[in-house]
């Protein structure tokens, strides 16, 4: 938020990674952390899954993963990746000539799951068509599609079991000379995946991709994912994020900004600080909120807009956002710009006071960050 003052005791200090690219985006490094989603049309409907890929880039997806479980996918999907926004990574299970039909087709990244993908030598093959065509790797450990050896070792999915798994694909990557890899160590478990994940950070330097893996509906899976991915973000770990939602990806892609905004890791849009709602609200919070979240849901520059109820919290929260409304009776409240008291508004006319506000602010934002680019 552009007017909070520097506070180290809420940075959050990344674990080191090398990078890699999937296709132009960065991931590891010093990179931003990038958001994942994936689609869930039928690939070889080209055009839906098109429509699909666009709307999730318009919320803000900088990669979008696809399923190609068929020779009938990955001949789509020449269509797609020519006609996407962001860089598509080919989802591989089972066989591996899907994953070479996917690198020829253009996919900028591979994901491949050891536990089902086939024997070394199957994926040599596919490290050689991602050289060929210049595609990265996704290792995609999984707590349900394990090894055999490593259950029988193991007797149960386990943090061990996964890390193992992943060191020993690891080794075929870079015994290959390939080094343009991430991995993932997902479950649905909030706890198993959580300790993976640690194991996994301290044991290579390779970009990781967090995600709590079926983690449910709307609701349930949101929670779940904000607990399991943001502690894991919290301790600095995690280079590109994918929100696994029973939902529309574009809900996923939506909860994943909010996750890493909410750690001051990306911001994206407008951060909108409200209160509950309680007996001594001047307006209805709830409904001016949700009014509020719809209209500004095009606008994509950070900035912060507190909504507060009334007096109690409302001028201290206005203190630390660049747009604040505080109700101060029954039919006006008070506007606040920069912390700042500015004027008095009353609250039939809010909503579009407000909307208009805002995107005042943006715009403002935006051509003071214009000026500064084109005077470097």
């Amino acid at each position: 938020m552009s007017l909070n003052p520097v506070r180290p005791w809420r940075d959050v200090y990344r674990r080191k990674s090398r990078q890699i690219f999937v296709g132009n985006v960065p991931i590891g490094g010093d990179a931003p952390i990038a958001v994942q989603t994936m689609t869930n049309t039928d690939t070889s409907d080209a055009k839906a899954t098109i429509k699909q890929i666009v709307d999730c880039a318009e919320a803000g997806a900088d990669i979008v993963r696809v399923s190609t479980p068929d020779e009938a996918s990955t001949a789509a999907l020449r269509e797609i990746v020519r006609e996407s926004p962001v860089p598509i990574v080919a989802d591989i299970h089972f066989h591996y000539k899907r994953a070479i039909e996917a690198a020829e087709a253009g996919a900028a990244c591979l994901r491949i799951n050891p536990g089902n993908i086939g024997n070394q030598d199957r994926v040599k093959e596919v490290i050689r068509a991602a050289k060929d065509h210049g595609c990265s790797i996704r290792i995609g450990v999984n707590a349900g599609s394990l090894e055999r050896h490593l259950l029988e070792k193991y007797a149960e999915p386990c943090p061990e079991a996964m890390v193992e798994s992943s060191l020993e694909h690891i080794k075929i990557l870079q015994d290959n000379d390939f080094h343009e890899f991430k991995i993932s160590v997902k479950a649905s478990d909030v706890f198993l995946s959580a300790a993976a994940y640690q194991s996994l950070a301290e044991a290579t330097d390779a970009p990781i991709h967090l995600g709590i893996t079926e983690a449910g509906g709307l609701r349930s899976g949101t929670i779940k994912s904000a607990i399991g991915l943001g502690n894991l973000l919290w301790m600095g770990i995690g280079d590109t994020v994918r929100v696994s939602l029973s939902a529309d990806p574009v809900e996923e892609v939506k909860v994943g900004f909010e996750i890493l905004k909410s750690l001051g890791l990306r911001h994206r849009g407008v951060t909108i600080i409200s209160c509950p709602s309680c007996a001594r609200q001047g307006f209805d919070v709830i409904k001016t909120v949700e009014k509020l979240e719809d209209r500004l849901a095009h606008i994509t520059t950070s900035l912060s807009l507190s909504i507060i109820g009334c007096v109690v919290n409302g001028p201290g929260e206005a203190l630390m956002t660049d747009i604040g409304f505080t109700g101060g009776g029954k039919d006006a409240g008070m506007v606040y710009l920069a912390g700042a008291q500015s004027h008095k508004l009353s609250n039939d006319q809010m909503v579009e006071h407000i909307v208009g506000l805002v995107e005042e602010k943006a715009a403002a934002i935006e051509a003071e960050q214009a000026a500064k680019e084109a005077a470097e």
